[in-house]
């Protein structure tokens, strides 16, 4: 066991909690419904996409995060929509010691989209890695081209710090990307209340 894993969280209708066995089957069909969602924003691959999004490619993803989160290098989190799989949300790369840092990463169903419900799950995720979990700074590199993404981080009070060049292999290129970082003392009062701010009444 590490610092706050496993963890269940949870505000309104968005839960979060570790990958489910079960949803192998919900989580194959909603990826392959996104494809055209999703693609221009994943590694690139010489696999077709349905082939990649099967539920054996499901319990295969579902394996290997749960070794890294058992190491204490991943939270892995699968978002549920009233109880709904509607998309992931995952801190990566975690390192302890002077670090203290991790890298986040999402993604959502277009169905829920438009409706503040990645930035309400990104906002749960920031505050339990920066409470249980103990991070200090959590970065999120986003390609430059992915407008909505990228509102989605500065409205939680993410800053930009830099450009990386030809950063990752997506989409079938090398992709620039923006790196934004958000650290514990930026977000005082938790981002779940930044995002209850924010929210339409």
């Amino acid at each position: 066991m590490h610092p706050g894993w496993p963890a269940q969280l949870g505000w309104g209708p968005v839960r979060l909690e570790p990958l489910r066995r079960a949803d192998a089957g919900e989580w194959a069909r909603v990826r392959t419904a996104n494809e055209a969602w999703l693609t221009p924003w994943e590694p690139s691959s010489p696999v077709p996409w349905r082939d990649r999004h099967t539920p054996a490619a499901y319990r295969a993803m579902r394996r290997a995060a749960g070794r890294r989160a058992r190491v204490g290098m991943s939270l892995p989190f699968a978002l549920l929509v009233e109880g709904r799989l509607a998309g992931q949300v995952t801190v990566d790369n975690v390192v302890r010691g002077a670090l203290r840092s991790g890298h986040l990463g999402y993604w959502v169903d277009s169905a829920v989209a438009g409706r503040g419900i990645a930035s309400l799950a990104v906002a749960l995720v920031c505050d339990h890695a920066f409470g249980p979990v103990g991070l200090h700074r959590l970065q999120a590199d986003i390609r430059p081209e992915n407008g909505p993404s990228r509102r989605l981080v500065e409205r939680l009070g993410f800053r930009q710090e830099g450009l990386f060049r030809s950063y990752l292999d997506i989409d079938g290129a090398w992709r620039d990307h923006l790196a934004y970082a958000l650290l514990a003392e930026d977000a005082p009062g938790g981002l779940l209340t930044r995002w209850r701010s924010q929210a339409p009444r």
